[in-house]
């Protein structure tokens, strides 16, 4: 036998990456690759948070990368809009076609009629949030507002601790009373869960403050059910409770608080009694929730993304952050509140972003808003009459669903759209262009659930003709004439620029040395160590926790924008009460009697992978969880297909009947796909478009809405 004669031997490598999910975890992954294909992805077993394990959103991720649905070729439109129907093009011809018609409704309209539609669809530093931000700045378009997530939330809390990371999420290993609060982590934070897990194995107590007994609640040892948008009204009865009965960490309050005289004149009218009628939960549990809380160290809040959703969602964060300080429990490590570690990282926004290319007036338009805008709905002087759509799906994850495509299928409006699919909002696209899978492209990840800095290094080659973000917005601004330096940076050029690498939480940590060990822990106190604010330290004004908010005294409601995309000429401004006070929920039931809520699926990531086999597979039918009481009284039975309706809308679930939910309250999981459901709309035909009370921030969890059966 010669050597041409002997089987070949495959070539097989392992790729350290980073899950790109807008998702607290933010996974370090292995990447087997053999001779030149992706064949598995693992979880990184040395990783402290991902400990070996991924997720059912991205366990499987190769298969997105080689799904016989991918988009890998530019394409033209050649049906109706919304018919999904496209002819393969070049990129020559798709840039042309793109730079042609944005430059001919410029010069008909003004820049401001092109609108940029994204948000994370990717979390990458490179190709995520700021992606495009530079492209659209130089061409003047319209900026648009994205406040989908933790926008009132992070308002409320960095006008009360300022922008700290608070709680080291490995440091909750010590706490002895954990709160977790508008979360289901175990669906939503899954690696969080083994450090509360051996909290709780080592004698914590968890307790689990939700309208739903999900998967968590069911987990932990105590699980409140709480009424929809009343939680404002439990956090100011427990300040209450442990004012009235002296349950404050006097010598913390004296030393490191701002307003505290003020806070007691507050609280003093919000009895557990009054907050009982408004949540739904019984007067002495309210009690010994508080005297739980106040008396056992160390106790930690972890707050989640669907607490700011309602009317009164700022200043319920607002109320929530007052209590670590109020009882002393930032003394201790594990101690405080966990909201977004993100704060840690010394992320370089600027770089990416050029706010410098911006027109100063230039306006601003929040994605909320955009079925409006695209209707003709806003009073806007100049139309928009070009979109650009890239790491968002806005057909599934914006409210006002059916005015989002009646916009969508103007024949004056040019759409492109770049994804990995043909989403719900591609279909309506005249171009679509083909996006690169996280396998297939570099970035550099941050996290907003943990102190790690993961670097991802593409596995295999691109699928077809597919471009990252980066990529894209390069040929972008070449085919409109742009030569700004920035627009010829090649990738490894922009992951150098990515941090601040000389900060102090940087040190130590070179792109050099991720690309040995792919990812590092930012340089902070141990996690057996961490307690950022022993002795106060807060970044406020006053360094203090501030009861009473000197910033939301001074500016009133305004954006946290945590990666600098607005200059500081647009804030929403108005006047805020600077003490945390309760805002009642904006809908009750006079005319919808049920309380719907639209969380997070266990399959899904907002919509990324709502289209895919597998997790379409887990996650199940778009379905309706109602109540027995609920369900018996509109002749409902298991099974049995739903009409959920309001005045915004319509959609169809299968109905799921459960005491897990509240009498009152139906809860459908956002993420479905327009194009899978029954009747082709999903629980976002029903969401309101109207903001909370801080940050712009959505009131989902507001909704009200009948079901009956179909």
């Amino acid at each position: 036998m010669t050597a041409l004669d002997l089987p070949l031997t495959p070539t097989t490598t392992t790729v350290r990456a980073a899950c790109p999910h807008d998702c607290p975890d933010t996974c370090a992954m292995l990447v087997t690759v053999e001779d030149g294909r992706a064949t598995k992805v693992a979880g990184d077993p040395e990783h402290p948070i991902t400990r070996g394990g991924l997720c059912v959103k991205v366990n499987n991720y190769q298969e997105k990368t080689y799904s016989p649905d991918r988009v890998l070729h530019p394409l033209r439109r050649i049906g109706p809009k919304g018919s999904g129907r496209f002819e393969q093009i070049s990129w020559e011809s798709a840039l042309e076609t793109i730079a042609t018609t944005f430059q001919e409704k410029i010069a008909e309209h003004g820049s401001e009629t092109v609108m940029p539609v994204s948000y994370l669809g990717t979390q990458g530093i490179l190709n995520g949030l700021s992606a495009g931000d530079a492209f659209f700045h130089r061409l003047g378009a319209t900026v648009t507002e994205r406040t989908y997530c933790d926008s009132g939330a992070c308002t409320a809390y960095a006008s009360t601790v300022g922008a700290t990371a608070g709680v080291d999420p490995e440091s909750i290993v010590h706490s002895k009373y954990i709160i977790i609060w508008a979360s289901n982590t175990i669906s939503t934070n899954l690696h969080l869960w083994p450090v509360i897990a051996e909290a709780q194995k080592r004698g914590a107590k968890v307790v689990c403050i939700d309208p739903m007994r999900h998967r968590t609640a069911q987990r932990a040892d105590w699980h409140i059910p709480i009424r929809p948008g009343t939680d404002g009204a439990l956090a100011l009865a427990m300040m209450h409770v442990i004012i009235t009965e002296d349950l404050y960490d006097e010598e913390y309050v004296r030393e490191y608080t701002l307003g505290f005289d003020e806070l007691s004149e507050r609280v003093a009218q919000y009895t557990p009694e009054w907050a009982s009628e408004e949540t739904g939960i019984p007067v002495e549990d309210i009690r010994t929730l508080a005297r739980e809380y106040a008396t056992t160290d160390p106790a930690m809040i972890r707050i989640g993304v669907a607490i700011e959703r309602h009317a009164g969602g700022g200043q319920t964060v607002r109320s929530i952050a007052c209590l670590p300080a109020l009882v002393g429990a930032w003394r201790h490590v594990g101690g405080g509140l966990l909201q977004l570690p993100l704060w840690a990282h010394p992320v370089n926004w600027p770089a990416f972003i050029h706010p410098e290319y911006r027109t100063p007036g230039t306006r601003v338009i929040n994605q909320f808003l955009l079925g409006r805008a695209l209707t003709g709905e806003m009073a806007l002087d100049t139309p928009v009459t070009a979109i650009m759509v890239y790491n968002s799906n806005p057909m599934v994850v914006s409210p006002e669903q059916e005015k989002i495509a009646a916009g969508l299928a103007r024949e004056d409006l040019f759409t492109v759209v770049s994804d990995h699919f043909l989403t719900d909002t591609a279909m309506y696209a005249d171009i679509v262009l083909p996006a690169t899978t996280q396998l297939e492209q570099h970035d550099i990840m941050f996290s907003w659930g943990h102190f790690y800095v993961t670097l991802n290094v593409p596995a295999v080659a691109p699928e077809g003709e597919a471009v990252p973000n980066t990529e894209l917005f390069r040929r972008l601004a070449k085919a409109m004439g742009f030569d700004d330096e920035f627009f010829q940076l090649s990738d490894e050029q922009l992951l150098e620029q990515a941090y601040d690498w000389s900060a102090p939480a940087m040190e130590g940590i070179t792109l050099e040395s991720l690309r040995e060990t792919g990812w590092a822990r930012l340089n902070l106190p141990s996690p057996d160590e961490y307690r950022p604010h022993a002795e106060g330290g807060f970044p406020t004004p006053s360094g203090k926790t501030e009861f009473r908010s000197s910033a939301l005294e001074a500016v009133g409601n305004f954006v946290v924008n945590l990666f600098r995309q607005l200059s500081d000429d647009h804030q929403p401004g108005g006047t805020v009460d600077p003490l945390p006070h309760y805002v009642e929920p904006r809908e009750r039931g006079e005319v919808y009697p049920l309380n719907l809520l639209s969380p997070k699926s266990h399959a899904y990531i907002n919509s990324s992978a709502g289209d895919q086999a597998m997790q379409k597979r887990v996650q199940g039918e778009q379905t309706l969880t109602i109540h027995p009481d609920d369900a018996e009284a509109r002749g409902i039975d298991e099974g049995n297909y739903v009409a959920v309706t309001n005045d915004r809308g319509r959609f169809v679930a299968l109905a799921h009947i459960s005491a897990e939910v509240a009498p009152g309250v139906v809860v459908c999981p956002m993420g479905s796909w327009r194009k899978n459901a029954k009747e082709g709309t999903t629980v976002n035909a029903v969401n309101p478009f109207v903001f909370a009370d801080l940050g712009n921030a959505p009131t989902f969890s507001d909704t009200r809405v009948e079901v009956s059966p179909v």
